[in-house]
């Protein structure tokens, strides 16, 4: 009879003649005891089944994570992914309206098929022949009916979640577990700006920081002596001129009409283009003789 106590593919024991001296019940006792150690240990004891049952979806997860003793989900992928597994897994066999014992077994498959891609590395292939046993000796087709842990739309059920769910994922587990990923350090450079002395003319740090026009009445220390020579000085300084400025600034056509202004204008600007018609002309007359030249040299030629 076959045990599937973390065994390499195909790990059968034939069934052998009964030995000499061996009774009926003696040999029914040893069969039990070789149909118990399929899949065992358990993954998840019945105390644990039971306690996870009473949560929801996040307290089964909260669960799960407690008891796989899983430390750094917010950085590790590995756990991160391990964990979505059972949940997944355990999730689906509870729509499934599992039994405990049936719970109990399922999980403890999903563990199985995992330590033997971990551990024995063995492939999809290995794999699915792996399962086809162990559904042989704990699914409906066991030639004692007493043991059979799930019935043919359960089995059928269950090979087509781990379809879906491990084997066509297949390469993507094997990656997680043999894949040497590098770790990347992501950091970055900052300048700080030390704040000046607090002798030095300068506001507060900007946690402490005020307005700048109560800063200047209040909180910056009294200038040096030359420093007020040079603030009166600077102060006389626009007061004299000012008058100079009153009197650039007056408007220096007070007392002229609009005609007056218009007059001048026209004026100016009937000179200006009498210049500049005046310049054209002799440009165009100077471009005309050269011309007239070159004509006079071509019809000699």
């Amino acid at each position: 009879m076959a045990t599937f106590v973390r065994t390499t593919p195909g790990g059968t024991t034939p069934a052998g003649m009964t030995p000499a001296g061996t009774t009926p019940e003696s040999e029914k006792d040893a069969e039990f005891q070789e149909h118990e150690k399929i899949l065992s240990p358990d993954f998840l004891s019945v105390a644990q089944i039971i306690e996870i049952l009473a949560e929801d979806v996040d307290g089964v997860q909260q669960k799960l994570e407690k008891f796989l003793n899983f430390k750094n989900l917010q950085t590790c992928l590995k756990e991160a992914s391990l964990l979505d597994y059972y949940v997944s897994g355990f999730l689906w066999a509870k729509g499934m309206d599992f039994s405990v014992i049936q719970y109990s077994k399922f999980m403890t498959l999903l563990d199985m098929l995992l330590h033997n891609l971990r551990t024995l590395h063995m492939s999809l292939e290995d794999s699915i022949k792996w399962l086809g046993e162990v559904m042989a000796e704990i699914g409906p087709s066991h030639k004692n009916e007493k043991w059979n842990i799930f019935d043919v739309k359960q089995a059928n059920a269950i090979v087509d979640y781990l379809k879906i769910s491990l084997f066509q994922h297949y390469k993507l587990y094997e990656f997680l577990f043999f894949s040497v990923r590098e770790e990347i350090v992501i950091g970055t450079e900052q300048l700080i700006e030390v704040v000046n002395p607090a002798d030095h003319p300068f506001p507060d740090p900007l946690e402490e920081g005020i307005s700048f026009d109560i800063y200047s009445t209040f909180t910056e220390p009294p200038p040096p002596l030359d420093m007020e020579i040079k603030g009166l000085n600077q102060e006389q300084g626009p007061e004299e001129s000012q008058p100079e400025a009153d009197t650039s600034e007056t408007d220096l056509l007070v007392g002229f009409t609009i005609e007056e202004i218009k007059s001048v204008l026209d004026q100016v600007t009937d000179d200006i283009l009498i210049s500049i018609q005046t310049e054209i002309n002799e440009k165009l007359q100077m471009q005309e003789e050269a011309f007239n030249a070159r004509i006079e040299k071509l019809k000699k030629a």
